[in-house]
């Protein structure tokens, strides 16, 4: 497999170095022991705080205490993940011995993450050169919370049973729950059609309106309707703070 030519590299890079080791080979031997971590954001992690030498070499700022921690003592256990990439990446990061000048390996280093980068959907990882790339205290934006679509219209009727005695035996659980009455009118005859706040429209059945005068009074978020199935396929209204019960239908 491709990956274990990483357990050559470090014996090689041991074999050319000096009895005083420099920095980028102490950086690279410790981006390889990085290999026993098997989650892959760790191992980024492990490989950025690897690279601790190069950078107090060059007086720069040190990589996150968590990345040196990580490199400096791997976190093994498991199956290592994403081992294309992190093949990839190691390859990368061999090559730039050919770099010369700390700061110009330093930044070819960090591009050589690209493909883990990638990989993780991190920022930089679409790069095609090695160029520098940000350490691991990138902290990628939240994702935006998209809204519940706001519904163009009332709710739709629900679906009921056939059966002529449905409403006494069965789908006795109201379809409309205490909702408020937004608006009501009556026509010549004095049967309303109620509006109600979620849009539903409701009609007073013809046959019910000469026995059941609508009295409804001043309407809004204290006047709740409830409407309940009921025989023979039809629906009784019943209005809070009242002991009537209408016979209505669905209009929109």
């Amino acid at each position: 497999m491709r990956h274990l030519w990483w357990l050559l590299v470090p014996v090689c890079v041991g074999l050319a170095a000096p009895a005083q080791a420099r920095p980028r080979d102490e950086a690279l031997s410790g981006a390889f022991r990085c290999a026993v971590i098997a989650d892959s954001h760790q191992w980024l992690d492990c490989y950025y705080g690897a690279a601790q030498p190069v950078r107090a070499a060059l007086g720069m700022p040190p990589a996150l205490p968590a990345q040196v921690k990580l490199a400096a003592v791997p976190l093994a256990g498991g199956v290592p993940r994403d081992e294309s990439a992190r093949d990839d990446v190691m390859t990368g990061a061999a090559g730039c011995n050919r770099v010369a000048g700390d700061r110009p390996w330093l930044d070819c280093y960090y591009g050589a993450a690209a493909p883990m980068r990638a990989v993780l959907g991190l920022a930089g990882g679409k790069q095609v050169a090695p160029r520098p790339a940000p350490p691991m205290d990138y902290v990628p934006p939240p994702r935006a919370i998209v809204p519940a679509p706001v519904p163009s219209g009332p709710p739709p009727m629900p679906r009921r049973r056939d059966g002529l005695l449905n409403g006494v035996f069965n789908d006795i659980k109201p379809i409309v729950r205490s909702v408020p009455m937004q608006s009501f009118t009556l026509d010549h005859s004095g049967a309303f059609t109620v509006i109600l706040a979620d849009g539903q429209v409701w009609e007073q059945n013809d046959e019910d309106e000469a026995h059941h005068p609508a009295h409804f009074g001043r309407v809004g978020p204290n006047t709740r309707v409830t409407i309940s199935p009921d025989a023979m396929n039809t629906y009784t209204m019943t209005v809070d703070g009242q002991q009537r019960m209408y016979k209505v239908h669905r209009a929109r």
